[in-house]
């Protein structure tokens, strides 16, 4: 109403001045989602790198290797990642508000926190054959995965202060030093893994030593940075006893929510899969659901990495008290999501009848992977609306929020309408990935539903509420 009272130029003064600032969000968001995107896949392929040449040991080695890296995953790094998620809210509103001295506060205080987790992770991965056997795991593989996941031991703790440093980092927008120290860490990691595989003759061991390794060069690298650079002069990492025991009381609350957003997302995966290996050709679904998470998985560090960068600067307008500037960030973000979206899943449908071949000669698994085809499409574009509004919600602080619609969406909804339509129905493998779907666009629908109902002049006010008081 307001602007029809306008005069014609003030009017198309207006537009285009809100036409300028859409172009910016969207310009500040991929500043951080480009280059968070190279930070992911080094990563990834720190992990991949190691399995392909754990694959050319043999056949148990790679079994044992696939199901120890399943386990740690379930049981030690998705609980991590998310924790470490609870500083994209503290730090992320902290740089904004200003209060740079903080951001050095929480990540001292959350790194020691993480590493304190990390014990008990460590001695739960001592009893890996234990407890696989216990499951009814073959013995041999369970016994080489143990071997294995003690190894991965020295892996953990680096990853969380890698991660703690990437949050830190990531939530200044300081996002070429971590693309330079990834890409670095993959290259050390190549040679060292072969060395300890192939010339050290310490097998599946030897690679699990060379993450560890690698997760500590990656942290090194960081670590000098942090240390020397003038851009983390006002932010430079500190600790005190009494500043410790005060960022951890705004850690925890943040973290546990975080933790339960990523692990009920990550389990959730995990379940589908041992579904599979209950249906009549367990083989071929496993198999094919197998290919078909790997794909969703690698293109997955598209929206995840825009997440990241919703968060940000999410968080950072909060930070400043700018409601106006945090829903301008989201809408940019979800235009850029959906446009990668709709590229990723428009290719990968037009590639659906070849798409098999790079993963297996057997036709039987490649006409499947292609029946398969348009259901992986519509997890692929719920994912870009769900990683980003996930990433909103770390950023404003209700991760409680997250948590709740995430064990809602995939364990009341999800989980139960994969089971009903695989084994009831006898959809089999298509019946469980229709299961995820469902409860993948529960997930966005919620979400949405939230982002869109957050009265964000409040979210700001609680923001400079939790960095200033």
């Amino acid at each position: 109403m307001e602007e029809a009272l306008l005069l014609p130029e003030k009017r198309e003064k207006l537009n285009t001045t809100t036409w300028n600032v859409y172009i910016e969000a969207m310009k500040k968001v991929s500043y951080i989602t480009l280059p968070m995107l190279m930070v992911n896949l080094s990563q990834h392929l720190v992990r991949i790198g190691s399995m392909m040449m754990i694959g050319h040991l043999g056949e148990l080695s790679l079994s044992g290797a696939s199901v120890a890296t399943s386990l740690t995953n379930v049981t030690g790094f998705s609980l991590v990642l998310g924790m470490a998620s609870g500083l994209e809210t503290l730090c992320g509103q902290a740089y904004g508000a200003e209060q740079y001295n903080k951001l050095g506060i929480y990540t001292t205080g959350a790194i020691i926190s993480l590493l304190m987790v990390c014990i008990p992770i460590s001695v739960l991965w001592l009893f890996v054959d234990k407890i696989l056997i216990f499951m009814g795991q073959d013995p041999l593989i369970s016994i080489e995965a143990a071997k294995y996941s003690i190894w991965l031991i020295a892996a953990v703790f680096p990853f969380a202060i890698l991660q703690a440093l990437i949050r830190y980092l990531q939530t200044q927008s300081l996002i070429l030093p971590m693309v330079l120290s990834s890409f670095a860490t993959l290259c050390f990691h190549v040679p060292i893994c072969w060395l300890l595989i192939f010339k050290l003759n310490l097998g599946s061991c030897g690679a699990a030593v060379a993450i560890g390794l690698s997760y500590w060069f990656n942290v090194l690298l960081l670590g000098l940075y942090v240390k020397y650079s003038s851009s983390c002069e006002k932010t430079r990492l500190r600790f005190s006893a009494e500043e410790f025991l005060a960022s951890i009381r705004e850690f925890f609350p943040l973290a546990i929510p975080s933790a339960c957003m990523v692990c009920l997302e990550w389990w959730t995966f995990e379940i589908v899969i041992l579904l599979a290996g209950l249906l009549p050709k367990p083989q071929l679904e496993t198999s094919v659901l197998s290919i078909c998470m790997s794909v969703a998985s690698t293109l997955y560090f598209i929206p995840f990495s825009l997440g990241a960068g919703a968060s940000t600067r999410v968080s950072n307008e909060l930070g400043a008290g700018n409601p106006e500037g945090a829903k301008m960030a989201i809408r940019a973000t979800l235009t850029i999501s959906m446009a990668a979206a709709i590229i990723c899943s428009s290719v990968l449908f037009g590639c659906r009848n070849i798409l098999g071949y790079a993963f297996s000669n057997e036709k039987e698994v490649v006409d499947y992977l292609r029946d398969m085809t348009p259901f992986l499409c519509v997890l692929i574009v719920s994912d870009c609306i769900q990683a980003v509004l996930s990433g909103v919600a770390r950023g404003s602080g209700w991760q409680h929020l997250g948590a709740y619609v995430n064990l809602g969406s995939f364990y009341l909804v999800g989980i139960p309408v994969a089971i009903l339509s695989g084994f009831v129905l006898h959809f089999q493998g298509k019946g469980l990935w229709f299961g995820l779907n469902v409860g993948n666009l529960m997930q966005s629908l919620l979400l949405s539903l939230i982002t869109s109902f957050t009265d964000w002049k409040k979210q700001a006010s609680k923001a400079r509420e939790r960095i200033f008081y």
